[in-house]
């Protein structure tokens, strides 16, 4: 990004673009060892001491937060469209999420509640600032540009996962030499993950500007006026996107596909500690390697994205996620699983990145933080949908993961299928009109 100043919006420095870049660095830690790598595998095999009923409930509680969030993400892209309060938003959940990532530290064996509770709060504002921080793409980059810009910020935030998972990797050999507990041992790379976010957020967030200008008629609300304007506003994006019948269809097509990706995400470290029997290390230094080649695609993607365009550049993710699947399902040896693992990489990278610049383009001028809301809906969506289907088929199935990663497969295809219907031409040019 430092060496491509045309890809950025006119008066729009590289220092402050690089800030926002940076924001993805942040955050990254959290989802990488909090829900990928190394809580949700504490929470099944020692918080739930490895009941049968530990997969669905890590997804259970997950859904939670994700239902909060979609309920509220319209409400809060409206309030930050109307009184220009992204970047405070943006303040408030880093501090949030670092507060309640650390407070990690104090769960033990059988502290199943307290889990459930600091894990719906950070991940309720770990989301939220996703969200607050997607709808500044469009103040950052030229609308040509979005695929790389998005790219970029998504390698460098997968870099930051990177960077947690080889301070928690240095944390957990260190433990483990000195008989530490498995409490103590899981509750210092949450340490380590909440400290990383914060030092990396805190000074993006000083250099990241907010651009837009609130609106005069709403310097007097009450939050029962936010609340009727937000949901009115909401109805109207929702109503006028009749008009844009390919945001729709893309809508759609984003909450099948990303269940898929949702899964992944979630149940990862689960997979590899009860199916192919890995250790925490083994599982730390398998999700480091996909963080590499995640960044990777989501580089490359980027370039690929704005050449191919939207369509075509998804479709090439969502065929590297169905790969993914194939191999996970028939591997029985680890080498073969770190195949599969490495295709989730390329995918991850691809397909998030992708989603982000798609939608950038699809909103209309002026209502991105409204349409980076109803992308958050169906984000979330997602993250109930597929983690649950998961956690039900191993529950009905007596923990049968190589089922539930099979049906998984088929939000992959489906997602296909859908995205074939969107024309994306079309749609950015209903979006500007």
């Amino acid at each position: 990004m430092h060496n491509q100043p045309t890809l950025l919006r006119e008066g729009l420095t590289r220092k402050e673009a690089f800030a926002w870049a940076s924001l993805d660095f942040a955050n990254s830690g959290y989802t990488t060892v909090v829900l990928t790598a190394v809580f949700n595998a504490y929470f099944v095999s020692t918080v739930m001491s490895g009941s049968a009923l530990a997969t669905l409930a890590w997804t259970l509680v997950l859904s939670i937060s994700y239902a909060l969030v979609m309920l509220t993400a319209p409400i809060l892209g409206a309030f930050a469209d109307l009184r220009a309060r992204k970047k405070s938003l943006l303040v408030s959940t880093t501090f949030g999420c670092v507060i309640s990532t650390a407070l990690l530290s104090t769960v033990g064996p059988g502290m199943w509640l307290w889990a459930a509770v600091l894990l719906v709060i950070s991940n309720f504002c770990y989301a939220t600032h996703q969200d607050m921080a997607a709808a500044f793409l469009p103040e950052i980059a030229k609308p040509e540009s979005y695929g790389r810009v998005s790219g970029y910020g998504w390698a460098w935030g997968y870099l930051g996962g990177l960077a947690a998972l080889a301070g928690a990797l240095a944390w957990v050999g260190h433990a483990q030499s000195r008989s530490m507990s498995a409490q103590e041992i899981v509750g210092g790379t949450m340490l380590f993950t909440a400290a990383l976010f914060c030092l990396v957020a805190l000074p993006a967030l000083w250099v990241l500007k907010e651009r837009a200008s609130p609106a005069e008629s709403a310097a007097a609300w009450s939050w029962q006026d936010w609340l009727s304007v937000s949901w009115g506003r909401l109805r109207e994006t929702w109503r006028l996107s009749a008009r844009q019948p390919d945001l729709r269809r893309f809508l759609l097509c984003v909450t099948v596909y990303h269940a898929g990706v949702q899964t992944v995400i979630a149940l990862a470290a689960v997979y590899a500690q009860q199916v192919m029997g890995f250790s925490l290390a083994q599982t730390i230094m398998l999700i480091l390697v996909v963080n590499i080649t995640a960044a990777l695609g989501a580089w490359a993607f980027g370039l690929l994205q704005d050449r191919l365009g939207h369509a075509q550049g998804l479709t090439i993710a969502l065929g590297f996620w169905l790969c993914m699947v194939a191999v996970a399902w028939l591997a029985k040896t680890e080498a073969l699983f770190w195949v599969a693992a490495n295709f989730a990489g390329l995918a991850m990278g691809a397909s998030q990145s992708g989603a982000r610049a798609a939608v950038a383009s699809l909103a209309r001028p002026g209502h991105q933080a409204e349409t980076f809301g109803l992308w958050g809906v169906a984000v979330n969506l997602s993250a109930i949908l597929g983690p649950v289907s998961y956690g039900l088929v191993t529950w009905a199935t007596d923990n049968a993961h190589r089922t539930a990663m099979l049906i998984t497969g088929l939000f992959f295809l489906a997602g296909l299928v859908l995205l074939r219907q969107v024309d994306f031409s079309r749609g950015i040019r209903d979006a500007q009109s």
